[in-house]
């Protein structure tokens, strides 16, 4: 089999994670679990040469230094500057563009954290084979808890190493999903595709005709500098942005998934994260990274930037001190912590 070819997106701002993640220095680039940051962590996970060729990452202007920067230097990575957020079905047909219509193209968040890298090259590999024979594949990630915050596929008929797609679900309330976890044929939608670029850019053209038009008139009209692609403006601009799930993944006949069972977090919020970092609990379940006094505390986790933050006799609490901000939660509230209107929340 041919090397994989990866294909990172970065977007979004990460607002749930603030006041540690901003528009300046967003998510992807954070080191939230380990040294490195996720897009870094994204990079490395399919940077092996046996599988992988060169990186083509795609991102707005806003954070090209920041890429450039976290990338190693000679890994051959080709930047795609996206002329506007489009959401992820134009970028990816963007990619799709800029290698043979033959290359497996394995899509990937920048910004979540994969505990099993090995069961994940694992699940690369199959989701690899499934689309070079022609289908649009989804990674289904093992469900561990009954998740009201994400999409959820459902297992179909069995594949050579994966399964058909019967269908794609919205995120459901908690019934349903106490319900998803009992049945054992529903996993999370994680967001990681796989697909042979020309496959996925005929589904495009079949299902959203305007917006394949558009895209293969941006990369027609756009060009290069150096390692950077620059698409033209006005044709991108013009695109009615939709998700990749939306626009291809739930029209097409050919979707198929493999299961991946591998440590998956798309870190989300601060009770995520914490959640990733377990492993830093003391007995009594409190994280403390920074300067921190806790006393009498249980399931409180701090991250601070300098100054001492100080917490007695609480449970379930998450404070946050970063660059002159606090913020303080309970688990219950994190997932809100986006809507927050403060101007240094923007």
């Amino acid at each position: 089999m041919n090397p994989i070819t990866p294909v990172i997106l970065c977007g979004g701002s990460g607002t749930r994670l603030w006041p540690r993640s901003r528009k300046a220095a967003p998510k992807p680039f954070l080191p939230l679990v380990g040294d490195s940051s996720l897009f870094e962590a994204t990079l490395a996970r399919a940077s092996d040469p046996a599988h992988f060729t060169a990186p083509i990452v795609v991102a707005g202007s806003a954070h090209v230094d920041l890429i450039e920067g976290q990338s190693p230097a000679g890994n051959g990575m080709r930047l795609i500057v996206e002329p506007a957020a489009k959401n992820t079905a134009p970028a990816i047909a963007l990619a799709a563009h800029l290698v043979p219509e033959d290359t497996v193209m394995l899509v990937c968040p920048s910004d979540h954290h994969i505990a099993d890298e090995a069961a994940f090259l694992a699940a690369a590999l199959e989701a690899a084979r499934l689309a070079a024979e022609g289908w649009l594949v989804a990674f289904g990630i093992a469900p561990t808890r009954p998740e009201t915050g994400y999409g959820y596929i459902k297992r179909g008929e069995a594949l050579p190493g994966g399964y058909r797609i019967d269908r794609f679900v919205e995120k459901p309330d908690l019934a349903r999903a106490v319900a998803y976890l009992a049945e054992g044929n529903y996993c999370w939608n994680g967001g990681i595709f796989a697909f042979r670029a020309g496959t996925f850019l005929d589904e495009l053209a079949q299902h959203r005709p305007e917006m394949a038009r558009a895209v293969r008139e941006a990369v027609e009209q756009g060009e290069t500098q150096g390692a950077r692609f620059l698409p033209a403006f006005a044709p991108f601009s013009e695109i009615a942005g939709d998700s990749v799930d939306y626009a291809v993944m739930e029209e097409t006949d050919r979707a198929a998934m493999v299961d991946a069972d591998m440590g998956w977090s798309d870190i989300g919020n601060w009770q995520s994260l914490r959640e990733v970092r377990a492993d830093e609990a003391d007995e009594a379940g409190n994280i403390a990274r920074g300067p921190a006094d806790l006393l009498d505390c249980r399931d409180v986790m701090v991250e601070t930037d300098g100054p001492r933050v100080s917490v007695v006799g609480l449970d379930d609490v998450i404070v946050v001190v970063d660059g002159g901000e606090v913020l303080v939660t309970s688990s219950r509230g994190a997932a809100n912590v986006g809507k927050l209107k403060g101007p240094s929340n923007q």
